[in-house]
């Protein structure tokens, strides 16, 4: 009950001193963790559940958001809006399942001066929208664009595996020393038992706070399911195409959970400066973290264009 009471007045206060929109960037190491149908599916489940939800897609590849829900109309225009040729809420495409998706692919964006993007930027994220999910490309160096820049929280998906920990780990430790980000939220996904995915985060867990002084907080997992190659064959959601699996079970239950979520101020407004002096603290981490998985850890430099595998990795399986 005093949970329930909690959960009311801070649902309240946002609701009373709501300024834009909850902005989340979903990100993840190089190994393909099925990022992006995380995205989809959780704007299916939040928009089920009545709220009014806008995906941005940030990244050029095989497989973004809109290819992997069968193409939706009219997104895909954000270039046309710099141009002043489209109207803002012209560009968003809407799925049939109602919420929005807008692809801004990071690239294109560099052309422009930071004025026009912050402008076009302030419009987007004081929009309608209760959430702004953003499937997040990183750069070469692991972090985040201005426009992710507005998240409130990022969100790691991350699969359990010693190669997808080890992924996991390095893209913290990047946009850790590139934004001073102090807090991450984990997603566990494909797992075998919620018991075992627990095990990896609170170790996880410990790694981070203890060599990057970064607190983790967990958004869930998600279970492995056969079902969701199909849904993604099918260029859908696998909590619209099949509701009564184990998967959209799970993205239902982190979907009802996400808006409970602490409101914390955009990193854009809380950014500090990078914390070089800890960088031999997550090299040590690195080795730790190796010998507990058996793979070395991830080289320096990120891979170029990060997403959450490079394209030539990226497959529909993959992604599911």
């Amino acid at each position: 009950m005093d949970k329930f009471v909690i959960d009311q007045a801070e649902g309240l206060r946002r609701l009373l001193a709501r300024e834009g929109s909850r902005v989340i960037a979903v990100t993840g190491g190089p190994g393909s963790p099925g990022r992006t149908t995380v995205v989809i599916n959780l704007a299916a489940a939040l928009t089920a559940q009545g709220k009014d939800v806008l995906v941005i897609d940030e990244c050029l590849g095989l497989r973004p958001v809109s290819a992997l829900l069968g193409g939706v109309r009219g997104a895909g225009n954000f270039a046309a809006v710099m141009r002043g040729e489209m109207a803002l809420d012209e560009a968003v495409g809407r799925h049939a399942l109602g919420f929005g998706v807008l692809a801004a692919p990071r690239e294109p964006r560099m052309q422009y001066t930071d004025a026009q993007l912050h402008a076009q930027l302030s419009k987007l994220l004081a929009g309608p929208a209760d959430f702004v999910l953003i499937d997040a490309q990183l750069d070469a160096e692991g972090a985040l664009s201005p426009l992710a820049m507005h998240a409130h929280d990022v969100l790691i998906v991350m699969r359990v595996t010693a190669q997808a920990i080890t992924d996991a780990y390095a893209c913290m430790k990047r946009l850790h020393f590139a934004h001073a980000i102090g807090q991450f939220r984990v997603l566990a996904n494909q797992v075998a038992s919620e018991s075992e995915a627990q095990a990896v985060f609170e170790n996880l867990a410990c790694v981070a706070s203890r060599y990057l002084t970064v607190a983790l907080e967990s958004a869930g997992s998600v279970a492995a399911d056969p079902h969701m190659p199909r849904a993604v064959q099918l260029s859908r959601c696998i909590v619209d195409a099949f509701p009564s699996t184990a998967a959209a079970r799970d993205f239902r239950h982190v979907a009802a959970e996400l808006p409970h979520w602490p409101m914390r101020p955009a990193l854009a407004a809380s950014a500090g400066a990078q914390a070089p002096h800890l960088a031999d603290s997550a090299n040590s981490a690195d080795s730790f973290v190796s010998s507990v998985t058996g793979v070395p850890s991830a080289p320096g430099p990120a891979h170029a264009g990060w997403r959450a595998d490079t394209p030539g990795q990226r497959t529909a399986h993959q992604h599911a």
